[in-house]
Order: C-alpha cells, then structure tokens, then sequence
C-alpha cells in the first residue's frame, strides 16, 4: 500500500491527539523503511551524482507520479532553450514526442550512460542544421570541438554536442573580417568557398555590364594585408568613375567623366558608337573610311591626344617609299592620287599618265595600275625609275627562236603594236622566205605555230623548215623526193594548187600527137596502198603495151 496514501487515510479519521502524534510516529517509521525501496532503486548516474538524498527526489520527480519532463528542462536549460527555438535534435519531430525517460533513463549506477549515441549511423539532418557539400565528408570531431563552442559554459563538458553554433563564422574564419555580413550563406556555398556561386553582382549598388562582365574579381578588389591577415576590400569602394581602377590616358585633359566618350561596351571605341563623343565637333571631322577607324590607331602614344592631320603620312605610311618625293625630298599630298573613300581606285587618270614618259595606248589603256606597277610576290608598287620595255611586263614566248637581228634585245616593238598581238608590223620580205601568192593571207600562226606530236602547240622561227611538206601535206606520198627535199616548186605556184609550172616535156615520156590531149587520169590512176589513195604519177613503165593493149 502507497504510504502516503495510507498517511492522508489516517489523518482523516477521528482520533485524540495522543493517537495522532502516535499515527504520525508510526508513519514516519514506515515511510524510512520504505524510502530506499519506493524511491531510490538505485544509485543515479555520475552526471545528476549530485542529486542523491531522500530530499532531492521532488526535483525530479512529482509525488505520486513519474519523472517529469518539465523538471528536466528545468535543470537542462539549454534543451528547453533549443526546443523553444525549434532548433536541434530535441526539437525534432522524433524526439519532441517523447519524454525524457524513454531515451535517458537512470538509477542503474553511478557508471551508467544517460544516453547512448552512435555517431555512425546518426543522422545530422535531424538536427536542423543537414550536413551538405564538403560537410559530408567530415567527421563529427572536425566541427565538435571545444575551440569552436559559442557558449564557453559547455567548454569544460564531456560528451556533449551542445554549445555549437550554426555560422559559419563559429568554425570558419571570418575572410572578410565583418566588413561584410555574417550571412555566409548569401555568397558562398557548402561546396567551396570559391566560386562565389549565389552571389549576384548586380544586386550591389554597382552593376556589372560590358566588358566588367568578364573581369576576375581581384582586379578591382585588390588582395591586402590587413590585421596581419590576408583580405579584399568589397564595401566602400569608390566606382563613381573610372579613374579608380583605370588609368587616365588622357592625364584629365578631356576631364573626369569617362562616361562622356567610353562605355562599358570596349574602350577603343569607334566615334560613330553611342559614347555621346562626336569627332565631327573637332578640327578634323571623321569622313568616309576614317568613320569605322579605331580611336588608337591615329591617338597613340607617341602622337598624343591631339595628333597631326594635315597629311595623310602623319597617320599613313608612306607605301611608295619616297617615290613621289618632289626635289626637295619632301613627300606631295596624297590627295592627288587618293580620297578617303578608299586607297583604291586611285584618282591618277589617262590624262595624267599621258603627261609622264610613257603614254598609254592601244590595249594599255584597259590594263589596270597594278598589272605594271605591283609586284605579285613582294606587292611593292613601283613608279619611279619605271622599266618601260615590253619585256619588263610581259613573256618573251618566242624565246630563241628569233634572233637578234629581228628581235634586237628583246624589243617586242619591232614585231607588235600595244593595239594587240596578233597585229603584226614584221616585215617578211626581210627574211630568206618571202611571202608570195596564197602565203601573203596566210596568218602567222599557220606557220608559225604549229601543234606537236603530244597535242600542244611551240613558237617556231629559226627552227622552222622552209620546205613545202613542214606546213603541207605530201599528198603525193614522196613520188617526187629528191633526197632529203621534195620540191613543190617544179610544179605548184603560190596562187593555188595546180601544177601550172608541170612541163611534161621534161619528163621521161614527152606528149605528142595524140598524147597531147589526152586527160591526165587517163594514163594516171588512182591507186590503194597501205589503206591510202593517192594517184600514181611516177608508174616507171612507158612503154604502149601499159596503156594500150
């Protein structure tokens, strides 16, 4: 029976004093016999040691009923703190449920653990605080360490896991050192500290455009020493101009604003682009191609801001070498030959070549300026001195064929005019073959330019032959050779083909009487050999009995 049960059931009951104080003795009898029984079943872990004692139980435990939770979190205010704040293991759905007995039980020895705890199999995520990105590959040891405790009351404790903070800051230096905020967080992530992944530059007051798109963030916030500590400034820089992290070029002589000229977008810049820097307000107003032309290409260093313009050479290069030089040595204006709408076509006309020492004509008035003045392998171009021979421009095709006394030293001129080549002025009377009859319409080419043997046609002169069968064919198969010559000469005429110098009288067999006028296939046959025909003149016999029978 509850002794205490059996207390309030007495004390109800009428007695005299006598008995009551009696009652009162008997109880507390009782009550000290079963005080080590009903509640002390055993010795209290080493942790609430200090606890033991009859006195102490209602510090715990609630009369008549079980270990409260509530007095447990009266000792263990940082659980209830934790709890309150739904932060932590306790504050999880697995462990807010349950009462403190059922996980930390006691009165089974000094040396008994109030819990059990597998660091193993646990799961962090649990804790409200999940473990992600390079945590997860860290041991509890890592992070659960005296030096990284917030609250140094937990410091001295054994066993604990309490005390540790969720900033980054509690276990990470801060790199910063608070210039920035303690949210870490908001810029980095758990997977490394660089790159900076979450953090958008175009939420500072400072937006990130154009070429700064691509900028590494060192160049404009420089890595110092400060504490004796490595660190970037990121807050309080000045970015109302350029000139704190750029340069003036201009040494403040176009003024501060940079904006007025340049953008984000490139600073060499073309003056037709949307900077707001109009060139045409200058003394030297951009036209034509000098529009597209990049700011540095004419305001280099060495020609400052403000460059010569008067000629074209204070920007261009002088690409005829001082060919133009007047006797003075001093280069005339460009301008005569070229515009700036282009270096070519130049201005330099007919008209004008006509003034110099070699006049275009003929054919050469289609030929282009660079045909004669622009070398294909080294594309110098040269005007003067100038080699006006034909040769300098032009293939001697002929080569060896014609000799010196024709050709002289290769002077085209002799043979062609600049009207065209086929024109030919050589006069052939002049050579040892003089053209007569038929041969005075025959072209050169019929001659002298015969196809070879492998299909291609060679220039021939001097190694031409002068007999007939070079340019003819023998029709008459060698029935009139003579050694190495068959001359056509003792028949034909230049007129034409027939055999009007043929005097049969010279032959072997005269024609007389009748012979006189009988037509010459009657006695000369066509004939078939070796799959040819031809009409067979010299049959070698005369006598009556070949024609007659």
């Amino acid at each position: 029976m509850n002794i205490l049960l059996l207390h309030n059931q007495l004390l109800s009951q009428s007695f005299g004093r006598t008995d009551r104080m009696k009652i009162v003795v008997t109880f507390l009898f009782l009550f000290s016999i079963n005080v080590y029984t009903q509640i002390s079943p055993g010795d209290l872990a080493s942790p609430h040691s200090k606890l033991e004692g009859v006195s102490n139980c209602t510090k715990c435990h609630d009369l008549g009923k079980k270990v409260s939770p509530a007095k447990c979190l009266e000792c263990h205010k940082e659980i209830k703190n934790l709890i309150n704040n739904g932060k932590g293991y306790h504050a999880s759905s697995e462990v807010k449920s349950k009462e403190c007995m059922q996980c930390h039980k006691d009165h089974h020895g000094k040396n008994f653990k109030l819990f059990r705890f597998d660091p193993n199999t646990f799961d962090h995520k649990k804790t409200t605080f999940e473990l992600t990105g390079k945590h997860t590959g860290m041991k509890c040891t890592d992070c659960h360490q005296a030096k990284y405790l917030s609250d140094s009351k937990y410091k001295n404790k054994k066993d604990t896991y309490l005390g540790l903070g969720t900033k980054c800051v509690n276990c990470h230096e801060d790199y910063h050192q608070k210039t920035l905020s303690s949210d870490c967080g908001s810029c980095h992530s758990t997977k490394a500290f660089k790159p900076v992944e979450k953090f958008d530059h175009n939420k500072t007051k400072y937006k990130l455009t154009g070429k700064h798109i691509g900028v590494e963030c060192f160049k404009c916030h420089t890595k110092e020493t400060k504490n004796d500590k490595a660190s970037q400034q990121f807050t309080g820089l000045d970015f109302d101009n350029c000139s704190p992290c750029h340069k003036d070029v201009h040494n403040n002589k176009l003024g501060d604003d940079c904006k007025k000229c340049h953008s984000t977008g490139g600073f060499n810049l073309t003056p037709s682009s949307s900077t707001g820097f109009d060139h045409n307000k200058t003394n030297y107003p951009l036209l034509e191609k000098h529009i597209d032309v990049k700011c540095k290409s004419c305001h280099t260093p060495e020609r400052g801001l403000k460059p010569k313009f008067a000629l074209c050479i204070d920007c261009h290069k002088d690409k005829h070498n001082g060919q133009f030089n007047d006797k003075a040595g001093k280069l005339k204006d460009c301008k005569t030959c070229h515009t700036i709408q282009g270096f070519s076509p130049s201005l330099f006309s007919i008209e004008e070549h006509s003034k110099t020492k070699y006049q275009l004509s003929g054919a050469h008035l289609s030929v282009a300026c660079s045909k004669c003045h622009n070398n294909e392998q080294s594309k110098d171009w040269t005007f003067k001195p100038m080699e006006t021979r034909c040769i300098k421009c032009h293939h001697n095709v002929h080569g060896s064929e014609i000799s010196a006394a024709f050709l002289g030293k290769d002077e085209c001129e002799k043979c062609h005019g600049v009207a065209s080549w086929k024109i030919i002025t050589f006069q052939h009377d002049s050579t040892k073959f003089k053209l007569l009859g038929s041969h005075l319409k025959t072209t050169c080419n019929n001659c002298h330019y015969p196809e070879t043997s492998k299909g291609d046609h060679v220039y021939k002169f001097k190694s031409l032959n002068q007999d007939c069968i070079s340019c003819h064919k023998d029709i008459h198969f060698d029935q009139f050779r003579v050694g190495e010559i068959t001359n056509c000469n003792q028949c034909h005429n230049f007129d034409n083909w027939k055999a009007v110098k043929f005097d049969h009288s010279r032959t072997a067999f005269q024609l007389n009487g009748v012979h006189a006028n009988v037509n010459c296939n009657k006695c000369h046959k066509e004939v078939l050999s070796a799959s040819r025909k031809y009409i067979l003149y010299k049959n070698g016999n005369i006598k009556c009995a070949a024609c007659h029978k």
